[in-house]
C-alpha cells in the first residue's frame, strides 16, 4: 500500500474538490495501519513467527511512517515542515539501531507502551493532516469541529511523543547494555582466576 499511498498523494490525476484524494489517502493510511497490527498479532497467536516475518515487520513499520511524512512535506507543507519528519523518521533509525545491537548482543527490547500509543498517535496526526488539506473544519450538528486544530496538536503531540519514547527506549536499552557488559567483565574476571589458579597448579 505504500507506493499507491504516495501516488494518491502527489499525483494531480485525482481531484481534491471534493475531497476524493483526502479520503482515499486517509482510508489507504489506516487500512495498512490496521493490517499492519492485525497480522502481527494473528502471527504471534498461531506461533507462526518466521524469520521473514520478523524482518519485514518492522521495516514495513518504518517504511509507512516515513513514507507518509516524507509526502505531507510537500502536500501539506503548513502543517509537516521538513524538520519535523526528519524528526519522526530519526526517531525510526534510532530505535531500529539501538534494536539492532541490542540482538547482536544476545537480547532483546520489546516495544514499549509508550511506543505502542505513540504509533496509535501517529494514525490519527497523519490523517487529521491529510483532511486538513482540503477541509479546516467539520460542521457536526449544532458544532463545528476543528480539523486544523486538531491536525495542528496532534502533530505536535506526536513530535513530542516520538523524542520522549525514543528517550525511553535509549534508556531501556542503556540498561541492558550496561548490565551485559559487566556479567561480560565478571565471566572474564572469572575464567582468568582459574587459569591463573591451573598455572599455579602446573
Amino acid at each position: 500500500m505504500i507506493p499507491l499511498l504516495m501516488w494518491v498523494l502527489s499525483t494531480s490525476r485525482l481531484s481534491s474538490t471534493n475531497g476524493e484524494k483526502e479520503i482515499l489517502a486517509s482510508a489507504l493510511f489506516i487500512a495498512a495501519s490496521i493490517t499492519d497490527g492485525i497480522d502481527g498479532y494473528i502471527a504471534r497467536r498461531r506461533g507462526q513467527i518466521t524469520t521473514m516475518g520478523i524482518l519485514l515487520d518492522p521495516l514495513a513499520d518504518k517504511l509507512l511512517i516515513a513514507a507518509a511524512f516524507i509526502t505531507l512535506v510537500q502536500f501539506n507543507p503548513r502543517l509537516v515542515p521538513a524538520w519535523i519528519a526528519v524528526v519522526i523518521i530519526g526517531r525510526e533509525f534510532l530505535v531500529s539501531g539501538l534494536r539492532a545491537i541490542a540482538a547482536s548482543e544476545g537480547f532483546t527490547i520489546e516495544a514499549s507502551d509508550l511506543g505502542k500509543f505513540k504509533m496509535f498517535v501517529q494514525i490519527v496526526s497523519v490523517v487529521a493532516v491529510i483532511l486538513d488539506h482540503r477541509w479546516q473544519e467539520w460542521p457536526v450538528g449544532r458544532y463545528v469541529f476543528s480539523v486544523h486544530w486538531t491536525a495542528f496538536l496532534a502533530i505536535w503531540f506526536m513530535v513530542a511523543l516520538s523524542l520522549i519514547s525514543a528517550g525511553d527506549y535509549f534508556a531501556a536499552f542503556w540498561r541492558r547494555i550496561d548490565r551485559h557488559a559487566a556479567k561480560r567483565q565478571r565471566k572474564s574476571f572469572i575464567l582468568s582466576r582459574r587459569k591463573k589458579r591451573n598455572v599455579a597448579a602446573i
